[in-house]
């Protein structure tokens, strides 16, 4: 186990959560709120891939109610988790669950891939132990998300001078960086920005770095 997985004694001791499990309801409620948090919106469809002992208990300890629950933006001691797949049905959702058998990077993983009119996104998330989460994959560009962090992720054409016009624009806005990583899927093809400041205050440059011709979606969550 390594410490720097948490970050305070209440991590190890684990949530204050409805559920029989941390890892399995608490950490996949989290889960399910970050991916919402990463996606902005309700989606119309949402598939949920379980693998390893997400896939084999997932109704058992609550896995299930607990991922839909986080997307419609439910924390792990939320009243209204029990009746998550109840009330997504209400808000027009359609919920898929997908057990698979490959091999996947943790035991407690889960991939959700979201549908909004034209719009998708597939997240990949792992509840690592005490009701403790990170994102590890967003739309095959493997990352490393923690919540609680404000970050930034901007989808962006890999072309020379992309980083160097984003990092400009924080500094017109006095917005300090504090990690900065960026990955592609292959030279001058689609990469990614993942950007965490000091300041949640990003509103006000978001719309200047949209605006910028190399850049096709900028999503920021806290």
């Amino acid at each position: 186990m390594s410490s720097g997985q948490f970050r305070s004694v209440f991590d190890v001791i684990g949530p204050v959560m409805i559920g029989p499990s941390s890892s399995h309801t608490a950490g996949a409620a989290r889960i399910g709120k970050m991916v919402r948090e990463i996606f902005g919106e309700l989606p119309d469809q949402v598939d949920i891939l379980l693998y390893e002992s997400f896939a084999k208990t997932y109704r058992g300890h609550g896995t299930d109610i607990a991922l839909v629950g986080g997307l419609l933006g439910m924390g792990p001691d939320d009243d209204r988790l029990a009746t998550s797949l109840k009330l997504a049905h209400e808000a027009g959702v359609e919920v898929c669950f997908v057990p698979k058998k490959d091999p996947a990077d943790h035991p407690n993983q889960v991939t959700m891939r979201l549908k909004k009119g034209e719009r998708t996104l597939s997240i990949t998330g792992v509840s690592i132990g005490g009701g403790n989460i990170q994102i590890t994959e967003i739309n095959g560009f493997k990352v490393t998300l923690n919540p609680g962090v404000p970050t930034l992720i901007i989808s962006h054409k890999d072309q020379t001078g992309a980083a160097a016009n984003v990092t400009r624009i924080f500094q017109k806005y006095n917005i300090n960086i504090a990690i900065m990583n960026i990955t592609r899927e292959n030279r001058g093809g689609n990469a990614m920005m993942l950007i965490e400041v000091d300041s949640p205050n990003v509103v006000d440059c978001l719309d200047e770095i949209k605006s910028l011709e190399e850049i096709q979606a900028v999503t920021f969550f806290d």
